[in-house]
């Protein structure tokens, strides 16, 4: 293919340069809520579309919002006293050929479905009012899933990202947010809540995580118990980032907590939207996970958006697939970057350029590794639709 380029990048590798910044922001950080929320309600569109008009129609409802409430809580207890608000918006076909299809009960009931699902105190029938304001599609985007053929054109003219491998900056803040929120965990400290956020800051051979957990406020009886739980969360992170890395790690955790008083970070739900927080789709973690600013990042969206034909998601999660692969398939390559820009009406296989940038060990093999990679992208976009039915199928994260 004419519109791939390959390039040799002989600059140092992210890992080995000085400074690295990364942050992952939790399950229940209320950005990841929102996020988790419309991609659970685009898949579940997406298979009543599927099942009701036997593939999958417009819609995007890559837009919403989490509107916090307000909470009263005290060492032992806690309640909420203002509902949180949860609003999803975007465009979906709402009939085909004289079905309808109840667009409204299928994202309020996705939505409800998500909380219950990844939240452990937040009683979400009584202290959660879900709104939806999804739309008919605009004419133009229905128009273009209309002209496709048996390659969907791409509705969006967009660019996705994708790197490999993860530096062990990188693996270690998404590891500890991971190992923070399993079930294992929260088995043994249930006044952890689901709200947390990982900063990673590599400075040399030192990295120091600072997190924010929002406590659950009835497993904590006093301002002492509350620092013994810190205490014993910062020897488990330590424990932990001995599986993925040697440096030297520090962690801090509600650093912003005072000295003095009793202003401390409990709530009654372990999220913190429960009073105040709000949280918004796309201010949160790539489709890998993880906020990079020390590495090329696209800004879309992913969560939400239809995985037909929404390069915005379908083209990030296409990046991160060939970047994967070609650093597992071939030692040779130390890290591997792709960008691919998409160009509305176009079929999505066929995009306006994919840029692969590796760095490799033994410049002498270049032009051969070379040659492999642009094997694997264009064996990727000739099978491109599996994208579609993987995310479908809930094989991806969006964040």
């Amino acid at each position: 293919m004419a519109n791939i380029t390959i390039s040799n990048n002989t600059h140092p590798i992210l890992g080995m340069q000085e400074v690295e910044y990364v942050e992952r922001k939790g399950i229940g950080h209320p950005d990841s809520l929102i996020d988790g929320i419309v991609e659970s309600a685009a898949v579940e569109l997406s298979k009543e579309y599927m099942n009701k008009a036997g593939a999958v129609l417009h819609h995007n409802i890559d837009k919403g919002l989490i509107v916090g409430g307000a909470s009263e809580v005290s060492y032992g207890a806690g309640r909420i006293t203002k509902p949180i608000e949860v609003i999803i918006a975007g465009r979906a076909t709402r009939e085909f050929e004289g079905i309808k299809i109840d667009v409204d009960e299928i994202v309020k009931g996705a939505a409800e479905k998500y909380l219950k699902e990844n939240t452990r105190f937040l009683e979400v029938d009584n202290e959660v009012k879900i709104y939806s304001k999804v739309l008919s599609g605009s004419q133009g985007l229905n128009d273009v899933f209309k002209r496709r053929k048996d390659v969907p054109l791409a509705n969006d003219t967009s660019f996705g990202i994708g790197f490999a491998p993860l530096t062990e900056t990188e693996r270690l803040v998404l590891e500890t947010e991971k190992f923070l929120n399993s079930k294992d965990y929260k088995s043994k400290m249930p006044m952890t809540g689901e709200d947390i956020k990982v900063m990673g800051v590599r400075v040399g051979n030192k990295i120091a995580l600072t997190i924010a957990i929002a406590f659950v406020a009835q497993f904590i009886g006093s301002k002492e118990e509350y620092e013994r739980a810190k205490e014993n969360v910062i020897k488990d992170v330590a424990g932990n980032a001995k599986k993925f890395t040697g440096k030297e790690v520090e962690a801090f955790v509600n650093y912003g907590d005072p000295k003095e008083g009793d202003d401390i970070y409990i709530t009654k739900s372990g999220l913190s939207c429960e009073s105040g927080d709000d949280g918004q789709v796309g201010r949160g973690n790539r489709v890998n996970g993880l906020i990079t600013p020390f590495r090329s990042m696209s800004l879309e969206a992913a969560a939400g958006k239809n995985p037909l034909n929404h390069v915005g998601k379908i083209y990030n999660v296409l990046a991160g697939e060939i970047a994967n692969d070609a650093v597992k398939l071939y030692p040779n390559i130390k890290d591997c970057s792709v960008s691919v820009v998409s160009q509305i009406g176009r079929p999505i296989n066929d995009p306006k350029h994919l840029n692969i940038s590796i760095s490799v060990e033994d410049q002498g093999k270049f032009e051969l590794t070379k040659k492999k990679v642009k094997e694997i992208a264009e064996d990727y976009l000739e099978n491109i639709s599996y994208i579609t039915n993987e995310i479908i199928a809930g094989k991806h994260a969006m964040f």
